[in-house]
């Protein structure tokens, strides 16, 4: 790998940052330990910081040269409302919370890159290092937009990175398009007429309704969408009744669905409404609908992207960057960013877990798993992708 040596030669100190708010990991809007942790290690760098955006949320500054371009770096600091089983050292000291999806390792990378980029500034312009709060249902980002991310920092693109488990070390995975799904949920009531389940006759029944229902949807994504067209509905909550001889009066499931274009998510919410709607009608109930959209599909955009892909390329080597990457099905509110400015989002490999320490949970090394760890001989290679990223795009004399 052709890393930066002045990175790796600090990755301890990184390492003990990231342990650091490993332990002390803090929920969606509520991370102002985290927060104030950032601002004071890039306030002690001399780096210009704004705080407050989306609440905790901290923008650092670095300027080079005098060319007016600026890029975004961003990087999620939230944790997870989950109970680490890890007993290592820097397990979480905080019940029922975990940082289970390495933000505390995209913090980390990000603010080693900001001390190198604040040290040797070879480059020419701005480099906007977005701490962002609230990646994990949130919607942190878009809060971040709303209170004028894009208008206080004016930036041509904005770029991201997340750990992924399972591939190997050091490898990214990108592709120019949908990276990542769109996050959406449902929730359907169908409203009958009770009754004792031994005279059915008197009842409008909700659970056959809601039965019914169930097995229809599906045919959405078999006999409405195009097969091309990637997409899950997952059905992931029944609820009727609480006892065996009385039908209710009320029945409904819920669940997610994700996309990877807003014109299949259009088409099945569509379909869901039509459906839900008529076979209420036949059972006789009546029926409310709950469509939620909370993240739009990621899409990186091609000229972003092929930069970022010579920079990876340049960083861990041709043979470690799969550019055509197969896009997972999960969620990212970076989506909203990326709506906003042009950019690119990758995945970064984690490897498959043996980095964790003695004190390990059985579990696999998994996003948003109980046994997770962050991988930090990632560090140096997130921040020297960082780094290069910056030099290049605003490359001096350009």
């Amino acid at each position: 790998m052709n890393l930066i040596s002045e990175i790796e030669q600090s990755r301890v100190e990184f390492q003990r940052i990231r342990r650091d708010l490993h332990a002390h990991p803090e929920l969606a809007f509520e991370e102002r330990r985290t927060s104030e942790t950032v601002a004071k290690i890039l306030s002690g760098w001399d780096i210009p910081i704004h705080t407050g955006l989306a609440g905790t949320g901290v923008v650092g500054i670095i300027k080079s040269g005098s060319s007016k371009r600026a890029i975004g770096l961003r990087a999620d600091m939230d944790a997870l409302p989950i109970q680490e089983v890890n007993t290592f050292e820097h397990a979480s000291r905080h019940p029922g919370k975990m940082h289970a999806c390495g933000h505390d390792g995209h913090t980390a990378m990000l603010l080693a890159a900001a001390h190198h980029l604040q040290t040797t500034r070879n480059f020419d312009g701005t480099v906007y290092l977005i701490f962002q709060p609230a990646e994990e249902k949130g919607g942190g980002a878009n809060r971040m937009i709303e209170d004028g991310l894009f208008e206080r920092f004016p930036m041509e693109s904005v770029y991201g990175i997340h750990n992924w488990p399972g591939m190997p070390l050091g490898f990214f995975g990108v592709n120019s398009g949908a990276i990542m799904a769109s996050s959406n949920e449902f929730r359907i009531s169908m409203k009958g007429k009770g009754s004792h389940a031994a005279l059915p006759h008197n009842a409008i029944d909700p659970v056959a309704a809601v039965v019914q229902l169930a097995q229809s949807l599906q045919t959405i994504l078999t006999r409405n969408k195009r097969p091309t067209d990637a997409a899950v509905m997952s059905i992931t909550q029944v609820h009727a009744g609480d006892t065996s001889n009385v039908i209710p009066d009320t029945a409904w499931l819920g669940g997610t669905v994700r996309t990877f274009s807003i014109e299949v998510l259009d088409l099945i919410e569509q379909r869901m409404r039509e459906l839900a709607q008529h076979i209420g009608a036949g059972f006789g109930c009546e029926v409310e609908i709950s469509f939620k959209r909370n993240y739009p599909p990621t899409i990186n955009h091609p000229k972003e992207t092929a930069v970022c892909v010579e920079v990876m390329r340049d960083v861990v080597g041709a043979e470690n960057v799969d550019a055509d990457m197969l896009a997972p099905m999960s969620a990212e509110d970076f989506s909203f960013m990326l709506q906003a400015r042009p950019g690119c989002y990758a995945l970064l490999g984690n490897g498959d877990g043996g980095h964790r320490e003695h004190g390990h949970g059985d579990g696999p090394c998994m996003l948003h798993n109980t046994s997770y760890d962050f991988n930090d001989d990632l560090l140096p290679i997130g921040a020297s992708y960082w780094v290069r990223l910056a030099e290049k795009i605003l490359a001096k004399g350009d």
